[in-house]
């Protein structure tokens, strides 16, 4: 896989199949990325599972916080990296050790590691990185045009609000 450049239809397919999401790195202020990214994709549908050792057994946007990937106790089909490029190995050897193994690793904006993903693509993980999904999710949905952005979609198709204000199932877009 080419990680300087994903083609839509890859991050579509991966945001399309995955619903149980471990965030590593989650934060409990508002202020940071990662509480807005949690926020969001809570909100899309996604079942967001925070991962932060300093806030284990409490509660984040309603989501019970765990100190590990080894302490989920469901099956998680995607690990998202918030941390830093360095942290992002020994996550993908945490995330490697789970059973059943995650489906995609996913590593945020400005957080790549290209050894770990050569590790977890071995094992036919899908890897993206420096990348985020709220973007991703926004850009191909056509949310993000609503804030003036440009999404790099080009479609004739009206948009279908989910009743919340957002396009839920836009996806499906080619």
């Amino acid at each position: 896989m080419n990680h300087d450049n994903y083609p839509n239809d890859y991050i579509r397919g991966i945001l399309n199949s995955v619903k149980t999401i471990a965030l590593v790195g989650a934060s409990q202020n508002p202020a940071r990325p990662s509480w807005i990214v949690t926020k969001y994709l809570l909100e899309r549908g996604y079942d967001v599972i925070p991962i932060n050792p300093g806030l284990a057994g409490t509660e984040l946007l309603g989501k019970t916080v765990y100190a590990s990937l080894k302490d989920v106790p469901v099956p998680i089909d995607m690990v998202e990296v918030f941390r830093n490029s360095e942290a992002a190995g020994p996550i993908t050897d945490e995330a490697l050790a789970l059973d059943p193994l995650p489906k995609v690793l996913w590593m945020q904006l400005s957080v790549r590691n290209d050894d770990a993903a050569a590790k977890a693509e071995a094992k036919g993980l899908k890897v993206v990185m420096d990348r985020c999904p709220k973007i991703e999710f926004g850009r191909l949905s056509g949310e993000i045009s609503w804030q003036g952005v440009n999404s790099r979609m080009i479609s004739a198709k009206k948009p279908v609000l989910s009743g919340k204000g957002f396009q839920k199932l836009s996806l499906n877009r080619p």
